[in-house]
């Protein structure tokens, strides 16, 4: 039986605030952080199982915003389709939450699932302790009026249009268990062309969207690339805006002025790996198979330092699960955000963690604090200073989530369960 009492000695903690790190430690108890000391001050308990951290990093672990755990792709098992037989995909899709967690991410927040019910099963498999996964906020499917990733809209009655129609279908969701209820508010190059200026929902519609999705407590995200879709869903009151590309100043103003009740996130990780990386597949930066990535790629990098520059909260999640971008590389979109957008490995790491944390809402997490919830990694080197640690399963030495330790290197742990009464760091029992 795994202990109900951990310390975490001489670690090197980053607590996900954006201060600088310091060294201390960190006493769990259960499934939340108890009390964080830097390494002069006492903890006082009576016992625990001990992990001397031996100066590495402990963190929070990451925060996946947007995720599609029902992508099939991941690391080890590239599958080169999205749809597949419906008892193949579920155990797909379960794979790819312990492939997630075996990441460092140890909470998702879904961008939309490919099963009307994959997600809901799925999130509480995890929480009843029967599957290894992240934190879930389970998703709908990405509700498109036309048809999208195989589904076409006259055989699925659930993409009927008017506001009447709509509101159904927000409380059948709602119903079936969803945290999330995701809306494709405009289209995209890879559905039609010219796509990401084409509005899918009339302002009626969106209206709808958002006064039942209050009644029925469930959140709201999207798609939106077009200037209008990125307005309409900050008007009606969605939680998550994905993508933004052709946000105008106009589009950017109304974010700012509700940026304590929404984010944002660019899922930069596809468009680099569309641009860059997946000739192999058909996709080349110039070529018709791109699917408008390029282009996007490049106002992505021309908006988000202004949407940085703003303080309007822009999370790291880059639709993770296709072929030739697989579920469990998510942390490159970390590096992403250095490289390309201009942020700061810290305020990269605050965005992954504090902010993202934020956004899974319910419970206080993303932080290492007392009180919060304890999902923490143990990471062998500086990802403050370098980034791309965090890309390295080797690196990652312990993965701990709700309290439990989800992977660990053997020699972390060197004492067990001993009395304690007001421990320093290093001094023995």
């Amino acid at each position: 039986m795994e202990p109900a009492r951990w310390l975490f000695t001489n670690a090197r903690i980053f607590d996900g605030s954006g201060r600088p790190p310091f060294h201390g430690k960190v006493f769990v108890e259960k499934n939340r952080i108890e009390a964080v000391a830097d390494s002069a001050s006492p903890i006082s308990k009576r016992e625990a199982e001990v992990i001397d951290c031996g100066g590495r990093t402990l963190m929070p672990g990451l925060i996946e915003a947007h995720a599609h755990l029902s992508w099939p792709s991941s690391v080890g098992r590239i599958i080169n389709k999205m749809m597949l037989p419906p008892e193949e995909h579920l155990l797909v899709t379960a794979r790819n939450a312990k492939v997630t967690l075996d990441a460092g991410f140890t909470s998702a927040y879904s961008a939309g699932s490919l099963g009307p019910r994959f997600e809901i099963a799925l999130r509480d498999e995890i929480n009843g302790g029967w599957l290894p996964g992240p934190r879930l906020r389970a998703s709908s499917l990405e509700r498109l009026p036309d048809g999208a990733l195989g589904q076409k809209a006259e055989e699925d009655s659930h993409h009927r249009r008017g506001p009447e129609a709509i509101r159904a279908y927000v409380r059948d969701m709602a119903k079936a268990g969803v945290d999330s209820i995701k809306f494709l508010l405009s289209s995209d190059e890879a559905f039609k062309p010219n796509g990401s200026q084409t509005l899918t929902y009339t302002e009626e519609e969106v209206w709808a969207i958002g006064d039942e999705a209050r009644k029925c407590g469930v959140w709201l995200a999207c798609h939106a690339q077009a200037a209008d879709a990125v307005k309409l869903a900050v008007k009606h009151g969605f939680r998550i805006v994905y993508h933004c590309a052709y946000a105008d100043e106009e589009a950017l103003d109304m974010l700012e002025a509700k940026k304590d009740e929404i984010f944002v996130a660019p899922a930069i990780g596809l468009m680099y790996t569309r641009t860059y990386e997946a000739e192999s597949f058909g996709l080349t930066r110039s070529g018709p198979g791109n699917l408008g990535a390029a282009v996007h790629l490049e106002r992505m990098q021309e908006l988000y330092p202004k949407i940085r520059k703003r303080g309007i909260r822009v999370l790291p999640g880059g639709d993770y699960g296709f072929p030739y971008n697989p579920i469990g590389t998510n942390a490159r979109d970390l590096e992403w955000f250095v490289k390309l957008l201009g942020y700061t490995p810290t305020e990269t790491l605050v965005a992954a963690t504090k902010l993202a944390g934020e956004l899974m809402g319910r419970e206080p997490l993303g932080q290492v604090k007392s009180g919060y919830l304890a999902d923490l990694l143990l990471v062998d080197g500086d990802p403050t200073a370098d980034i791309r640690l965090l890309q390295d399963p080797q690196k990652l030495l312990i993965v701990m989530k709700d309290g439990k330790l989800h992977k660990r290197a053997k020699h972390t742990i060197e004492r067990c369960l001993w009395p304690m009464a007001d421990l320093a760091v290093g001094q023995a029992p």
